[in-house]
């Protein structure tokens, strides 16, 4: 629904850029909500399967369960918080960069909204590390024994599926040029 959003905000034509000012303030928008959603569901898991045996919502499939993480993905790297942390920051540092060198045309939307979907997870994360020192998770697949998880571990995990998708089918080999630090000369264009 997001990315529907977005698109009609900046349905333009592919070569038509949209002012960096309105691409800022949407990207900003859509960040703040999807951070709010992501909060909003840890502080639920919090108060309604905190010190309780957790929920079933489809037995046998899928149960809400609460867990700190103190680690990475699936719980690897158990209490490293600090690694975490610079890891997080210097991945923040490259997707703003990215942002900034990314043209602001329709074409390059999806791309842009799969950044942002990594960097809301990447933010509500960093943000359950800082305050608690572990990640509230609380999604379980009990069908298929699927570690516990968590709204950002969504954002994370379905925009890596959808970069890895638009970088084999959508995008060109050539459409990245604009992340050169060479500057196109007049004479080769």
């Amino acid at each position: 629904m997001l990315f529907i959003i977005v698109q009609r905000r900046f349905y333009l034509e592919a070569s038509k850029c949209v002012s960096s000012r309105k691409f800022y303030i949407t990207m900003f928008v859509c960040l703040a909500a999807l951070l709010a959603f992501d909060r909003f569901t840890k502080y639920l898991a919090v108060v309604y399967l905190k010190d309780t045996a957790g929920i079933t919502l489809i037995d046998g499939v899928l149960r809400l369960t609460y867990l700190e993480n103190r680690g990475a993905a699936f719980g690897m790297l158990q209490g490293m918080q600090p690694v975490f942390w610079i890891l997080t920051v210097a991945f923040l540092i490259l997707a703003a960069w990215f942002f900034r060198k990314v043209p602001k045309t329709r074409r390059y939307l999806p791309l842009n909204i799969c950044v942002l979907f990594l960097v809301s997870g990447a933010i509500g994360n960093f943000i359950d590390r800082i305050i608690n020192k572990y990640v509230v998770d609380f999604i379980y697949f009990e069908i298929i024994d699927f570690p516990i998880f968590n709204v950002a571990d969504i954002y994370v995990s379905l925009s890596v599926v959808a970069l890895v998708l638009l970088l084999l089918f959508y995008y060109k080999e050539g459409e990245f040029s604009f992340l050169s630090s060479k500057k196109k000369r007049k004479d080769d264009e």
